[in-house]
């Protein structure tokens, strides 16, 4: 029998086995945090046709059902099978996403010239064997050969204590010790091995979206990235936005339900590592978090409400370096957790990360950054000062949204371009691959395209009278830009679309906007402006600036970074220094509120136009449209 994703490929399936383990056989991963048992209804897929043997629905409801909606994990076959899986069903391990131009990580890590000094450490000792004479315990053995070198204020837990009588014995009183270093005296005790017996050490580096979640397996021996993995973060079903979420967290008193929905996100991954890689969950010594202010809040259980109440006042900024067990997450209970410091209410860790990875902050020329994201945050500054602010920009630059938005990865469209003559697109799909979606970029490029064609007006309006591409669609007018064999799979870009897509980009460049004028800047002082986000890998600078969504300013000037929150937290994993650089960062950064800065709404109205109401703000457009 086979099984075929529609749009894609085929394989064997065996009476029996599900959909679910099949796939998983054959290197397509499924969203699941309970690894496949049928208790938390996320292996979701349709089927279009063939023969589908239901265990059972489990969570589904019956609108899903009805819609032909099953849970891989509890689904076989009795003949050849074809189903789709639907975006926020999908795992992609080694996505694009999360690569961008830092393709070899411990090569940029080299290039602060810090060295590796990853957050869990480790030391070989050789303890002397107890004897008569020398009759203390065995931790108060261990405790006086670490001081032997230094290492004077550790603290165990009762896990470490627990296992080292055997331990110590085992390996013949020489151990094998890792730690993590809380301060410049005081460190905390991980594990103890046999010396010898445990030599893989592992880290994560995970960035924890509004949108999605990307998460780094890293040797901490070397510093080599083993592994990447991405997936929309499961808590977009209780809302797109931060706001949303915040709403629900408090008012809706499902804070719990967000923290555990985010941390099953973040230990699917780890689990398809564990399986692909051999790895021991002991082995995961540390990670690091980086996110925005509520995601981060919301990953340890912290109540959010205060952020967005006026003086909007999160509960912390700098985090106690916590451990595994108390962030839930399937990894080495004792295993060292750094969280990257927030700034504000709505700048968190992932900005702090997002500069580190940058250097601007390492520069004496003045710099903006750029997060383009469901939050998209700037920053201006250079080696004395940064003043940062966010402005909400929504999910759609990250697929959420959009009709057939979807992130950087496999089957996305990254690129359009409409012929002047025939008004009829070309697509670059990422992958060669029959098209499954449109990403941020090809979005970016479609309304373009569009709008120099003449198919929408500035307002993102559609013409129908321009060409038959223009259609009547369930959400209005639409435009056709791939015919698909199955008239379902049409992918289109919708009036609602537009409406989201304009709304997005005017806040941005306001946030941008307001920003330099609180600094007393104008955009001619700009060095250079680094855009990060996921979506930023095929970003076209040229149609980005006649959208109106980033200034006008020369090509070169531009630096497009991808998701630096993952570099940072990267490189926050594997450097202490770094880690102090870090929160040097966050120390000089001056968070700007722009909800209270005067004429927020005229920049925002002003900018929901393309490229702007304000031709004189974009004169390389008005120079290619002869205006």
């Amino acid at each position: 029998m086979k099984l075929s994703i529609t749009g894609g490929k085929s394989f064997d399936i065996k009476e029996g086995v599900t959909i679910y383990e099949t796939l998983k056989a054959n290197g397509v991963f499924l969203v699941s945090p309970c690894g496949g048992k049928g208790t938390c209804g996320k292996c979701q897929v349709k089927v279009a046709s063939g023969g589908a043997v239901v265990k059972s629905y489990g969570k589904l409801g019956q609108k899903e059902r009805d819609d032909g909606i099953v849970l891989a994990c509890l689904t076989t076959a009795n003949a050849d099978l074809q189903i789709e899986i639907p975006e926020h069903s999908k795992l992609v391990l080694g996505g694009k996403i999360a690569v961008s131009i830092f393709k070899d990580t411990a090569a940029y890590l080299k290039s602060y010239d810090t060295g590796f000094d990853p957050l869990a450490k480790r030391v070989s000792l050789t303890l002397p064997p107890p004897s008569i004479q020398d009759n203390i315990g065995d931790l108060e053995r261990l405790s006086r050969s670490l001081g032997d070198i230094g290492i004077t204020t550790m603290r165990y837990s009762h896990e470490f204590v627990s296992t080292l009588m055997e331990t110590l014995r085992e390996g013949g009183f020489n151990a094998d010790i890792a730690y993590s270093k809380t301060n410049d005296t005081s460190f905390d005790a991980i594990s103890v091995y046999p010396t010898g017996k445990s030599l893989r050490r592992f880290g994560l580096a995970i960035d924890i979206g509004t949108t999605t979640v990307v998460v780094y397996l890293v040797d901490l021996a070397d510093g080599t990235v083993i592994d990447i993995g991405s997936t929309y973060n499961s808590q977009t079903k209780y809302g797109d936005d931060v706001i949303t979420r915040i709403i629900h967290a408090t008012e809706g008193g499902g804070l719990a339900d967000l923290r555990d929905t985010v941390v099953g996100d973040i230990n699917t991954i780890v689990d398809f590592f564990i399986t692909k890689h051999n790895i021991k969950r002991h082995d995961i010594e540390a990670a690091v978090i980086s996110g925005n202010t509520t995601m981060a809040h919301i990953f340890w259980g912290l109540n959010p409400a205060s952020i967005r109440e006026e003086p909007y006042i999160p509960t912390i900024n700098y985090y106690p370096l916590w451990d595994g067990s108390q962030a839930k997450l399937a990894i080495n209970p004792q295993a060292a957790l750094y969280t990257t410091p927030s700034i504000a209410s709505y700048v968190g860790g992932d900005i702090v990360s997002g500069i580190l990875a940058s250097k601007m902050h390492r520069s004496s020329g003045i710099s903006l950054f750029m997060d383009i994201g469901t939050n998209a945050e700037v920053a201006i500054g250079n080696d004395e000062w940064i003043m940062t602010a966010a402005c909400s920009a929504g999910p759609c630059f990250e697929g959420g949204g959009i009709k057939f938005g979807m992130r950087a990865t496999q089957g996305a469209i990254e690129s359009i371009s409409i012929d002047p003559n025939t008004l009829t697109p070309s697509i670059s799909v990422i992958g060669g691959e029959v098209p499954a979606g449109i990403c941020g970029s090809g979005m970016i490029d479609a309304v373009v395209e569009l709008y120099k064609a003449g198919i929408i007006n500035q307002k993102g309006v559609f013409n129908p009278a321009k060409t038959p591409l223009v259609r009547e669609g369930e959400d209005g007018l639409e435009f056709l830009i791939y015919k698909a064999d199955n008239p379902q799979r049409d992918i289109v870009l919708t009036t609602v679309d537009m409406e989201n897509l304009i709304r997005a980009k005017a806040a941005i460049f306001a946030g941008v906007s307001l920003l330099l004028r609180e600094a007393g800047l104008t955009l001619d002082v700009l060095e250079k402006v680094y855009v990060a986000g996921g979506f930023g890998n095929s970003l076209n600078v040229e149609k980005a600036i006649m959208f109106g969504m980033i200034p006008d300013l020369p090509a070169e000037k531009y630096v497009f970074l991808g998701n630096t929150s993952i570099i940072g937290a990267y490189l926050t994993l594997m450097s202490d220094s770094l880690r102090t650089e870090l929160e040097s960062i966050a120390s000089k950064m001056t968070y700007i509120e722009l909800s209270v800065v005067g004429d927020y709404m005229d920049e925002y109205m002003s900018a929901m136009f393309i490229p702007h109401t304000d031709f004189t703000k974009f004169p390389s457009v008005a120079a290619v449209l002869g205006m």
